[in-house]
């Protein structure tokens, strides 16, 4: 489950281009949190501490202003194009007990059968969980079976609490035959080369 993470911020008076651009300068990054029907409150947080923060998929920080606490959830992060480095968030206003969908990754567990090859259709999938519990994955356990098998979304391990929020028959991986080389084609590949 996400661990909430504690940052210092500091409201934003100035607003703009300019104002951004100097705010970056001086190591502050602008974000803006909003929800709940509150007004959308401007914030400087630090790079360093917000960038470490926001490594992983939907972090939850804990924005402390002027002594005011707001936990939030990372809803969408500009980052600049060649640097990669984080130009701007937009924070969510979660509070606990409430339900969000967020996407997490599917972890694949179990080994392949002999002959086999795995095909991820979604690595992401999209799920209804507690805001303050979000998980980090999901589990696929291919663990014996066959060529032909399809892992749907209903046959994915979740953590309690948590629900699908895609239809159930979507198709999460397949597991295939592998392809298995002919030695026609093998002599005509080397002769190729």
């Amino acid at each position: 489950m996400a661990n909430t993470i504690k940052l210092d911020g500091e409201l934003r008076t100035d607003f703009g281009k300019g104002a951004a651009r100097q705010a970056r300068r001086a190591g502050k990054i602008p974000a803006v949190i909003y929800g709940h029907g509150t007004d959308p409150v401007r914030v400087l947080l630090p790079v360093a501490a917000t960038t470490l923060a926001v490594r992983g998929a939907n972090a939850l920080l804990n924005i402390s202003v002027e002594g005011e606490d707001t936990i939030t959830l990372v809803k969408d992060i500009q980052r600049h194009a060649l640097r990669q480095t984080v130009d701007h968030l937009d924070l969510l206003i979660v509070k606990k007990g409430e339900k969000v969908i967020v996407e997490v990754s599917v972890l694949i567990q179990g080994d392949l059968t002999a002959g086999s090859s795995l095909s991820l259709d979604h690595p992401v999938i999209a799920v209804e969980a507690e805001a303050v519990a979000l998980p980090e994955h999901v589990v696929a356990n291919i663990a014996g079976l066959p060529a032909g098998t399809q892992v749907l979304a209903s046959d994915l391990l979740l953590p309690e609490g948590t629900a699908l929020a895609i239809e159930a028959d979507v198709v999460v991986a397949t597991i295939d035959a592998a392809a298995v080389e002919s030695e026609e084609d093998a002599a005509s590949a080397a002769s190729a080369e």
